[in-house]
């Protein structure tokens, strides 16, 4: 375990003294649209490529986001053109790019998994699901935009499973979208948690949000590539929500 900013990756040889297999680099920082603090997450993410092969490490996987694509209508796969809406899917895009460039030029086997939304123990407050959560608890009236939007949450757990089962079968210079697959409106997976947490809670739906952002990926590709599947029913993971709150 070593302790240390993204941005004193470049000090990993000196300080790791023996030889390693894989990278996985998950680290990022920065609002949708802080432009400074974006462009700042991207010569760190091509300088872990760089460590990774100082390292001795066969095979580099990285975590994109489902930002990177942008506002789109229908399925969402993996050959999609990004067009990112915000500085964050911006920033995601280019160290894709420049990192598989980079990759290639070092003999480094790349992987991008693209994250769509997890959910689970330390998911940060101001994020809809564990606000939502907590204001179940407290039973307070719930205050929402339509909620009509796609949705395709999934639990961190099986994220988790996704990258290692990438690591282990993914194919070297692919794009994998890493979600369920069984997305619906987003309205439902509320309605399941006021169900579960306080059916009587009152929960108020408003307008559509702006830009309404609809999420419909495609996971065929990890399954048929990994045989990875996701295990974490929603319910079930709504119930560990409360129950690592109960143990706070």
């Amino acid at each position: 375990m070593i302790e240390a900013d993204a941005a004193e990756l470049g000090k990993l040889p000196d300080i790791i003294d023996k030889e390693c297999d894989l990278f996985f680099h998950l680290a990022w920082s920065g609002g949708r649209d802080a432009f400074d603090e974006q462009f700042d997450n991207i010569n760190p993410t091509v300088t872990a490529v760089e460590v990774a092969s100082k390292l001795g490490c066969k095979r580099f996987i990285a975590t994109g986001s489902q930002a990177e694509y942008g506002v789109q209508k229908g399925i969402i796969t993996e050959d999609i053109l990004p067009a990112p809406i915000n500085a964050y899917g911006a920033a995601k895009v280019s160290a894709m790019y420049l990192t598989k460039r980079r990759a290639e030029q070092l003999g480094i086997q790349w992987i991008w998994a693209r994250i769509f939304s997890l959910y689970g123990k330390y998911e940060p407050s101001g994020r809809m699901l564990p606000d939502l959560v907590d204001k179940l608890i407290k039973e307070e009236i719930v205050e929402l935009s339509s909620c009509l939007q796609n949705w395709d949450y999934l639990d961190v757990s099986d994220a988790a499973d996704a990258l290692i089962c990438l690591a282990e079968k993914g194919i070297d210079g692919e794009i994998y979208n890493v979600a369920t697959g069984n997305y619906k409106p987003l309205k439902k997976y509320v309605q399941k948690a006021v169900d579960i947490i306080a059916s009587n809670s009152e929960v108020i739906f408003g307008d559509d949000p702006n830009p309404f952002i609809s999420l419909q990926p495609d996971v065929s590709k990890i399954k048929e590539h990994t045989g990875w599947k996701p295990k974490t029913a929603f319910s079930d993971g709504i119930k560990n929500m409360l129950k690592d709150r109960a143990n706070e």
